[in-house]
């Protein structure tokens, strides 16, 4: 995996002061950083949640036939990248990289995924909820770890991010400890573990952690690496011979899946890896994820999207999985299609 160094680019405006990162093709893309305000959004999800019943009524007016839908959108992918990579998600799900552009916003799109339909794409509800999820997600981590980091001067830093492609989460909990409480994390290595069967999305984090780590960016000076554990979550062994590994040693844990586990996961692989992650982390671990709503905006984005497997079982289903596996919800956050939670191992 390729490092890249902060770079800036005067001629395009969106881009200029930007941290920049080279993805699997050798295009620099922009690396988010919640905590910037080009990046930023209502963390508190109501801004998007406003528009729901805009949403969900312009759904029902637009109702077609799946083959005719499907012919429209072929059509339109011609002239935009993120439709086309909708197209392809043959798995069931959007490559890392596809999410992670969605969730640039419009307004940092670069060429060659700036066309007008890309922006529209990138305008719409679904992919403003995906911002929301990240910021959510990122700041329930920050959050739930500052309290363990104080008290504990010693031990290194894990975190386990779990189907997670570039981790951007885990990086954007460091981003946010770096800008609210910088002491916890000087002199403390952090170690990320990103627990994936692809390999374009973690490799993509190395080259954004690099270009963070590197001259004047904000991660300078920290002692942080990302490194990629091939993984299937129907398959918790590597997880657990990765949490006896860490119990060797001084660590304080942390586990998280933006967009992964608890959205496309059977009841079983989610049962499976939180039973691993309590059986093997330290008491008071936490855990940070996304859970897919039962609602009607989400069931109408499903049945217009057949491809994508996510699974609506909504946060009272998930948090019954969670108490199977021994940990408590302790908060959660709302956003459109997705509801962010924070998991506590008592």
């Amino acid at each position: 995996m390729s490092a890249t160094s902060v770079a800036t680019a005067p001629d395009s405006v969106p881009r200029c002061g930007l941290v920049l990162a080279k993805n699997a093709d050798g295009v620099d893309l922009p690396v988010i950083d919640v905590t910037d305000p080009r990046f930023a959004v209502d963390r508190s999800g109501s801004a998007a949640l406003a528009k729901l019943p805009a949403y969900i009524a312009g759904e029902k007016r637009r109702a077609l036939p799946r083959w005719l839908l499907r012919m429209f959108i072929r059509l339109a992918a011609r002239q935009s990248f993120l439709l086309r990579a909708m197209l392809s998600s043959g798995d069931g799900y959007l490559a890392g990289l596809a999410t992670y552009l969605l969730k640039l916003g419009p307004d940092n799109l670069i060429s060659p995924f700036d066309s007008p339909l890309d922006k529209k794409v990138a305008e719409s509800l679904p992919a403003e909820a995906i911002r929301v999820r990240l910021a959510q997600c990122a700041y329930l981590l920050a959050e739930g770890l500052e309290t363990q980091l104080a008290a504990r001067t010693d031990g290194t830093l894990h975190l386990l991010n779990i189907g997670g492609g570039p981790a951007m989460d885990s990086l954007n909990a460091l981003l946010i400890l770096h800008r609210t409480a910088p002491a916890l994390l000087v002199g403390r290595p952090v170690r990320i573990h990103v627990l994936d069967s692809d390999q374009n999305g973690p490799a993509f984090g190395h080259n954004a952690l690099a270009a963070l780590m590197a001259g004047g960016g904000p991660l300078a000076g920290y002692d942080i690496t990302l490194s990629l554990v091939p993984f299937d979550w129907r398959d918790p062994a590597p997880l657990k011979t990765l949490l006896a590994h860490l119990a060797g040693e001084p660590s304080i844990v942390a586990a998280s899946s933006e967009g992964a586990l608890f959205e496309y996961g059977d009841d079983a692989s989610i049962v499976g890896c939180l039973k691993a992650l309590h059986d093997g982390a330290p008491k008071g671990s936490i855990v940070v994820g996304s859970v897919t709503r039962n609602d009607e905006a989400t069931l109408l984005f499903k049945a217009s999207n057949r491809d994508f497997k996510i699974v609506p079982r909504g946060i009272a289903a998930f948090t019954q999985l969670a108490e199977r596996a021994g940990f408590k919800l302790a908060q959660s956050e709302p956003a459109p299609f997705s509801d962010q939670v924070l998991l506590k191992r008592p």
